[in-house]
């Protein structure tokens, strides 16, 4: 998959990039009752693009994104896309987000997004094993749920 370009009509292109972004205020609220619900609308609306899904995981406070955007869209405008029409979409599914998340807005200002060039296996691993590392970290972490102070 590293090697495979892709074809326009007189262009072939191999344009891969890594992205991320974040629900506002980095609610945790993506992973647990609406992830399927979530999954389901980014997968239909890159196919809409023509945007190819190569790795993506969807994490309680973030999205993870490996994706193969042809070379006439830009980043930014495909990313303008994809948050705005998933977040109406959201709205839409889940009329009771309207009451959480007030004035439609979902997704926070902004995204990460580096360009893959053929170090995508190890962009790809990183995606599937950043759930894993973050259930390991909340196993070490020692979690007070006592008041300390209390006598």
């Amino acid at each position: 998959m590293a090697n495979k370009s892709n074809s326009l009509a007189h262009t072939k292109w191999m344009c891969k990039y890594h992205i991320v972004f974040t629900p506002k205020y980095r609610r945790k609220v993506i992973y647990y009752q609406y992830k399927e619900s979530l999954r389901d609308i980014l997968k239909q609306l890159c196919n809409y693009k023509g945007v190819e899904i190569i790795e993506g995981h969807i994490m309680p406070d973030h999205v993870h994104m490996l994706l193969s955007i042809p070379p006439k869209m830009s980043v930014s405008s495909f990313m303008g896309y994809l948050k705005g029409k998933s977040a109406l979409m959201m709205f839409d599914k889940h009329a009771n987000l309207k009451y959480k998340f007030g004035n439609r807005k979902f997704w926070s200002e902004g995204y990460y997004v580096s360009t893959v060039g053929l170090n995508e296996a190890t962009i790809k691993k990183y995606i599937e094993e950043q759930e894993k590392h973050d259930i390991m970290v909340d196993k070490l972490s020692v979690k007070e749920y006592e008041d300390p102070f209390k006598g």
